[in-house]
């Protein structure tokens, strides 16, 4: 099966998205500003911002929020799940996608508190 990278140029050994026949997988997007470097403070502004480079990156690829249909939400504090969901609520359309959310004891760098991964259907 052929598969096809997309999205932003990493410096870390990955890329941005793959499409793989029917699906399209988007690399974890954190709350940091592509252009000015800038992270987010607070959970619900890094969820914001993580949403719209994951936007972005499905941009890349011909698609929106609404064709995806599976995320991972990565929290460094679980406790703030009200916090992340009520932007990541506004963020999809429905039927919303299928959500695992895991808590972990760090993400790539230390101000980073939220990362999401998603799986997207390719449009035939």
């Amino acid at each position: 099966m052929e598969k096809k990278a997309f999205g932003p140029a990493s410096p870390a050994p990955y890329s941005g998205g793959v499409i793989s026949g029917d699906l399209v997988f988007v690399s974890g997007q954190v709350g940091k500003d592509p252009e000015s470097g800038e992270t987010a403070e607070s959970v619900a502004d890094q969820t914001a911002a993580a949403l719209e480079n994951l936007k972005a990156v499905l941009a890349d690829a011909g698609l929106d929020l609404g064709d995806v249909v599976k995320t991972t939400v990565f929290l460094t504090d679980v406790t703030t799940i009200d916090e992340m969901n009520a932007v990541y609520r506004a963020a999809f359309p429905e039927p919303l996608p299928c959500r695992s959310t895991i808590g972990v004891a760090g993400l790539p760098a230390p101000e980073f508190k939220v990362e999401i991964e998603a799986v997207a259907r390719a449009r035939s």
